[in-house]
């Protein structure tokens, strides 16, 4: 039963921002790490309840209380345990509460100080602005990106959507198909709007930026390839059509990516979670998410 006690950080600056803090589950606290599982589903409806009874003049701001990681994406064991029914239903609650911070009338940022991951890039691509850490040089970067192929998975969230809308698309299809992540300190040129030195200025840096882009109307859709020149998705698949592995995982990108294309963003959402929950159930994912467990148990 979803807990109706709010667990997340909701603060009013009273200058017209609103900032948006996850939490770890504190029935999970995996080491302080945000994670996207059920609990933080249900309390992200919650929080937005609150936000949307009280919408925010200027700007919203999305931050972690990790400083290691921004948000780990989903939970594996969570994910695991659900047989394909649940699943679906766990991925639509996820995208519908996601969807709720880009339907705010106000603009909206995101503020990234550690490892956005899978689905905790996709709920920050979201919002409209990224705001970054930059990494120092005896400072061990972060990481950032889609790393589901690497389990034999897709992103199930919009990521093949999203990120060819913010970097290069050759580039993030690319990425996506191999679950290659980026390090903080090597980033395509444009995923963050703003990049700070320190920590601490990350909320001002945010304000700053949605103060030079304000918006007063609902935007219904986050920025996507449904914002795209079609020519230019297809140019983008041809030229990486080579360099694509042979894989299931990766053959499942290309197919959202042209979902995308051709349908648009939501009916790609859909063909997004169908692949997922389909190759869950191939050997590679079977193997690497075995793997994956037993590594961490270690």
């Amino acid at each position: 039963m979803p807990d109706h006690e709010l667990h997340l950080g909701l603060e009013e600056d009273g200058e017209g921002y609103t900032t948006l803090t996850l939490m770890p589950n504190p029935a999970k606290p995996r080491g302080g790490v945000v994670v996207l599982d059920e609990w933080l589903i249900d309390q992200i409806h919650l929080a937005m309840d609150r936000v949307e009874a009280a919408p925010p003049e200027k700007g919203f701001i999305l931050a972690s209380g990790s400083e290691r990681v921004f948000t780990a994406g989903a939970d594996l064991e969570e994910f695991e345990s659900k047989d394909d029914p649940a699943l679906f239903a766990y991925l639509e609650k996820a995208a519908a509460a996601f969807m709720r911070i880009t339907h705010l009338d106000c603009t909206s940022a995101a503020v990234i100080g550690g490892s956005a991951l899978g689905g905790g890039l996709e709920i920050a691509m979201h919002c409209d602005g990224l705001i970054g850490l930059e990494t120092g040089a005896d400072e061990k970067p972060y990481l950032v990106g889609l790393p589901e192929a690497g389990l034999g998975l897709c992103p199930g969230w919009g990521g093949t959507q999203m990120l060819p809308a913010r970097i290069p698309a050759p580039d993030a299809i690319l990425a996506t198909a191999k679950g290659r992540v980026f390090k903080s300190n090597e980033l395509p040129n444009d995923l963050f709007d703003v990049v700070v030195a320190r920590r601490q200025d990350l909320p001002a840096a945010a304000r700053d930026w949605m103060g030079l882009h304000q918006r007063h109307r609902r935007w219904e859709l986050p920025r996507s390839i449904q914002d795209m020149s079609t020519d230019v998705l297809i140019v983008a698949l041809d030229e990486i059509a080579d360099l694509l592995p042979d894989t299931d995982a990766a053959r499942a990108v290309v197919e959202c990516v042209r979902s995308g294309n051709k349908d648009g963003f939501l009916t790609a959402l859909e063909t997004e979670r169908r692949l997922l929950v389909s190759l869950r159930h191939t050997p590679t994912a079977r193997e690497r998410l075995a793997d994956f467990f037993a590594g961490q148990k270690r």
